[in-house]
């Protein structure tokens, strides 16, 4: 499924090297197809970044990214009706994923239990990002991990 509607742009904010990149997708967030596809979109971009601008963005990195949008975006899919907004951004050495969708409820981020099954989703998210904020919205919610993009930021 391709997207809604998609943008990517590239934005020079003074210095060569504080340039951003940057691309907003919208999902279908009623088709569980728009996981696979956010997770496609996701490596095409963190691919254009490093051929576009030169970036070193190594496998783990990509991985880590594919992983922390499968989780947003499953989490959207599953709890929040409508479409959602997914929005990738590179910049200052990070990778920036934000997820918008339809919930207004904040998701818990629950303690370690191995014995739990299923919603493990904020926890992993939480583990691996250097930073993850909640932004309510009035239409419902923005969540956005903040990932190294020097992979340094190892799971818990």
């Amino acid at each position: 499924m391709e997207p809604l509607e998609g943008t990517n742009d590239t934005v020079q904010l003074g210095h060569a090297d504080r340039r951003v990149h940057c691309a907003s997708y919208a999902l279908d967030g009623n088709d569980a197809g728009c996981i696979a596809d956010a997770r496609h979109h996701a490596a095409t971009f963190l691919g254009e970044a490093g051929t576009r601008h030169r970036l070193p963005i190594s496998q783990r990195v990509r991985d880590l990214t594919a992983l922390v949008v499968s989780e947003l975006v499953t989490n959207a899919h599953k709890y929040a009706p409508g479409p959602v907004l997914m929005e990738l951004r590179i910049h200052a050495g990070s990778v920036e994923v934000s997820v918008c969708d339809t919930r207004p409820a904040v998701p818990a981020v629950r303690g370690v239990d191995p014995g739990r099954i299923g919603q493990h989703g904020m926890e992993i998210i939480q583990a691996l990002a250097d930073r993850l904020s909640i932004e309510p919205r009035p239409d419902g919610k923005r969540i956005t991990a903040l990932l190294s993009l020097t992979g340094a930021t190892s799971p818990a």
